[in-house]
């Protein structure tokens, strides 16, 4: 029976000053890195050990992955990075002060742009700071301009069919060291979450969700590895 480990990344700078980040790359905060920390020690005495790990292109990312897996101790395996597993891309509201743009908006609005399904952002203008266009990390791909979960769903999926599902085929225990919004998108493929519930359904940062998939790579259990700060988890079918 696989096991599959979902980890969003710790407090990022833009965390901590509650901004819209979607794909900027900004680093961790010394408090991110202790929950990196953290995430790989309860790794570690869980007994749960990888074959591969598969990160986004983001510094936030990667630095949990990096920091939880050396103190698992498992700093030998595989690392696949791909902009597919990026943060949801806020569009317009990308940089903007959260709190500034509610009040700008209306709370309800934000709450809308933020935590519905299918209702994106207003788009990014081209050319502007946040235009990731030329990126080589995105090897001239097209991009979003801004994303809703739904449309999120839509880039991660395909990754997750073609790369990640093959995997537990094999055999292979998994980490995925990513979003909050992408990861949800693979917990709403994963327990079918319905559209108008997945709204409520939230990733802490830093807390491994350990996750034993069955042959069909349906669910048999979860589990936050770190109970005192565990969020409700989707019923398992």
């Amino acid at each position: 029976m696989p096991s599959l480990v979902l980890l969003r990344h710790g407090q990022s700078q833009w965390n901590l000053e509650n901004r819209f980040t979607g794909w900027v790359d900004v680093d961790l905060t010394p408090e991110g890195e202790a929950q990196a920390a953290h995430a790989g020690e309860l790794i570690r005495k869980a007994g749960v050990n990888f074959d591969r790990a598969f990160v986004s292109v983001l510094t936030r990312a990667q630095r949990t992955c990096s920091i939880a897996l050396d103190k698992a101790g498992q700093t030998s395996i595989p690392v696949i990075r791909d902009w597919r597993l990026n943060e949801r891309h806020y569009g317009a509201l990308t940089g903007l002060n959260k709190a500034e743009t509610a009040e700008k908006h209306g709370e309800d609005q934000v709450r809308i742009w933020r935590r519905s399904y299918d209702v994106p952002p207003p788009p990014l203008a081209a050319g502007g700071e946040y235009d990731f266009a030329a990126d080589p990390r995105y090897g001239g791909a097209i991009l979003p301009a801004t994303e809703s979960l739904k449309t999120t769903l839509d880039r991660v999926l395909p990754y997750w069919t073609a790369e990640i599902a093959p995997r537990f085929a094999a055999g292979e225990n998994l980490l995925i060291a990513a979003h909050g919004n992408s990861l949800r998108a693979i917990v709403k493929h994963l327990f079918n979450v319905a559209d108008s519930a997945i709204v409520d359904v939230e990733i802490p940062t830093g807390n491994p969700l350990l996750i034993e998939l069955d042959a069909n790579l349906k669910p048999t259990s979860a589990r936050y590895l770190d109970e005192t700060r565990a969020q409700p988890l989707p019923a398992i079918a």
